[in-house]
């Protein structure tokens, strides 16, 4: 972003602009009501786009760029990506960023166990067992990975109020995780994504994340000590695992005094051509499939991006209504915390349908 930024400032130097960092976890807590009051351009995770609708802290994008424009980032969507920012027929973020829970490895310390990148769910256990695989284990990495195994096992989260999950779905998931969770280094209840691929970068322990969102940067030669390569999920019952949808979405703040620069900023940042180049070529992971497409671009990242598309033309897309980030705040802790002590899973499930129905209730101010 701050490559773009200082790019859009040299065509239009009348233009400054400046970005401020917040941690990976600040990303999907902060609300983004609060911080549209301080800036102009925010960078937002899809599940607050409700949120954003209703409180009107962000503009709707859809009623200032032009149709064709519009339609050129819905045809170039990577899966539900455009559409995780449509909200009552209006598109409230651009996505600058796709992603999802992919699969990667050290291909180097596979063959000197003389092991292949696992195809099937079995062949992760089995690796497992080896102690070479790790996942991020923070509270709302392994509530996407729950929801990652109810779909994988046919059945996707949400599908009506009463309830965040059948039972026998429920049941099986938190069984299959926990299976595999007691196989895996403690350490990791405390790492995000991030953190998993630099313990396995800057170590010569973990052979196999077999889900984190994908960062395309370990992919590219230099970036880190030694190099990941990314593949797509595991096959579960004789199809391939189904995983949560992240990613990023450029919004205009509503309370912005600089409304046209901003949107000019941003439609500039989410077109195809820098897409495919200076946002890539800076480190960035696109939002535009042209880019993900691009032979130069997977060249570089060793078909990431080639290799990773079907697990994001899969993924899941979370809820999105006004009260659902209080959901999501909460229940990852109660998936950890069974992960990591066991416990009752009826009682798991209960406790999760509590903190939905709350969730269901808020309503905005």
């Amino acid at each position: 972003m701050v490559a773009t930024s200082q790019r859009f400032t040299e065509l239009h130097p009348e233009v400054e602009i400046s970005w401020e960092k917040r941690s990976l976890q600040e990303f999907a807590d902060a609300s983004i009501e609060d911080l549209a009051k301080r800036f102009d351009l925010l960078v937002i995770d899809h599940p607050w786009t409700g949120f954003g609708a209703q409180t009107k802290a962000i503009l709707p994008l859809s009623d200032y760029l032009s149709n064709e424009y519009i339609k050129d980032q819905e045809s170039n969507t990577v899966g539900k990506s455009y559409g995780s920012y449509v909200f009552h027929d209006k598109l409230w973020a651009l996505p600058i960023d796709a992603a999802t829970p992919v699969a990667s490895a050290r291909l180097d310390l596979l063959e000197k166990n003389n092991l292949e990148v696992p195809k099937t769910y079995d062949d992760l256990l089995a690796l497992a067992k080896k102690g070479l695989v790790a996942f991020a284990g923070i509270p709302v990495d392994v509530l996407m990975s729950f929801y990652m195994f109810c779909c994988s096992l046919g059945e996707a989260p949400f599908l009506s109020e009463e309830k965040v999950i059948s039972e026998t779905t429920g049941i099986k998931a938190l069984q299959m995780f926990r299976e595999l969770a007691q196989l895996i280094d403690s350490a990791n209840f405390n790492r995000n994504p991030i953190q998993v691929y630099e313990a396995m970068v800057n170590s010569d322990e973990i052979a196999y994340c077999p889900f984190a969102y994908g960062y395309s940067n370990y992919s590219r030669i230099g970036y880190s000590r030694k190099l990941l390569h990314f593949y797509d999920l595991v096959s579960l019952n004789n199809n391939p695992m189904i995983s949560s949808l992240g990613g990023t979405g450029l919004a205009v703040s509503s309370f912005s005094e600089h409304t046209e620069t901003a949107i000019k900023y941003a439609e500039f940042t989410c077109s195809s051509q820098v897409q495919q180049n200076i946002y890539t070529d800076n480190g960035g992971q696109p939002g535009h499939l042209q880019a993900w497409k691009s032979e130069r671009i997977n060249g570089v990242t060793h078909d990431y991006f080639k290799n990773t598309l079907p697990a994001l033309e899969r993924a899941f897309l979370r809820p999105r209504y006004y009260g659902h980030m209080y959901f999501q705040d909460h229940a990852g802790d109660v998936v950890r915390n069974y992960l990591m002590n066991g416990g009752d899973e009826l009682k798991v499930l209960e406790e999760m349908n509590s903190l939905y129905a709350e969730s269901l209730k808020i309503q905005t101010v």
